[in-house]
């Protein structure tokens, strides 16, 4: 890892809660629910670098994709950076964010599959963290 993904992990770990940094750490994407509101029915997996992944929160159902960019001059972001620009723009501006992205199918960038695996991933690992 280069000194500035480290830098920018540092960062995500001082803003973003505990719980999703760790996911990020050992995932390799976080999960935020839709409205900040866990009873909206819905949630963005923000991976690095990758659209986000809209998805119905009690069934897995891939909703749709929404392609954002957050660049620094002209450069491409370290990982978490990227992560935490995305999580930053959900949680402050979900509907501006939505509204200016390039909306797709699920699927169009990043494989529907792939994305189901993470989704048992993450519940896997929420098990596992609350001990149920």
């Amino acid at each position: 890892m280069d000194a500035a993904e480290r830098r920018a992990r540092e960062l995500l770990r001082s803003v973003v809660s505990a719980e999703d940094f760790s996911a990020y750490e050992e995932l390799g994407f976080i999960s935020v629910p839709g409205r900040g509101d866990t009873a909206s029915g819905y949630a963005y997996l923000l991976y690095p670098h990758r659209p986000l992944v809209a998805y119905e929160t009690a069934g897995g159902r891939l909703l749709s994709e929404y392609c954002v960019r957050f660049e620094d001059e002209g450069e491409r972001l370290p990982d978490a950076d990227d992560v935490l620009a995305k999580w930053i723009a959900v949680h402050g501006r979900e509907h501006e964010l939505i509204a200016t992205a390039n909306l797709n199918r699920p699927g169009h960038q990043v494989d529907p599959g792939h994305v189901s695996r993470d989704l048992a991933r993450l519940r896997a690992w929420r098990v596992a963290r609350i001990g149920a």
